[in-house]
């Protein structure tokens, strides 16, 4: 199961934040700036926007996820897990991070101004879904 981990990583980097704070904050769960595509298009009101997105797979999403839970505070991986069910669709477990904590030095999930993780793996049984989660939430321990 472990080795069949897919990691999809969205953000938005609007004209005001400093993309290379971005960058620099990604390095603590162990992503480089060549891990992204970088897209530039235009917002409602014609400003810049970069939308920053990667895909990572196998040992690096393992990585990935063991920094990840290992940065997240006890109480919001707890969350994560009582959650499961409501964030799960076709097998892919749906979070956001809070980009400003990012860029801050922590890592936080948030609802507003945040990072979309999508983390999947093969479900083949869908009453098997939190059970599959939950393992994999508890891979830092």
């Amino acid at each position: 199961m472990n080795d069949k981990i897919e990691i999809t990583i969205d953000a938005i980097v609007h004209a005001t934040e400093d993309i290379s704070k971005i960058f620099q904050a990604f390095e603590i769960l162990e992503l480089k700036e060549e891990d992204f595509n970088i897209n530039e298009t235009t917002g409602h009101f014609d400003n810049p926007i970069i939308i920053l997105n990667a895909k990572i797979i196998k040992k690096q999403a393992l990585n990935f996820l063991k920094k990840l839970v290992e940065l997240l505070p006890r109480e919001q991986i707890n969350e994560l897990v009582n959650e499961i069910d409501e964030r799960t669709v076709d097998s892919r477990f749906h979070m956001r991070l809070d980009k400003q904590e990012l860029v801050n030095g922590k890592v936080t999930i948030s609802e507003k101004d945040t990072i979309k993780l999508k983390i999947h793996t093969p479900i083949y049984n869908k009453k098997d879904t939190v059970k599959i989660f939950t393992e994999i939430f508890q891979i830092a321990n």
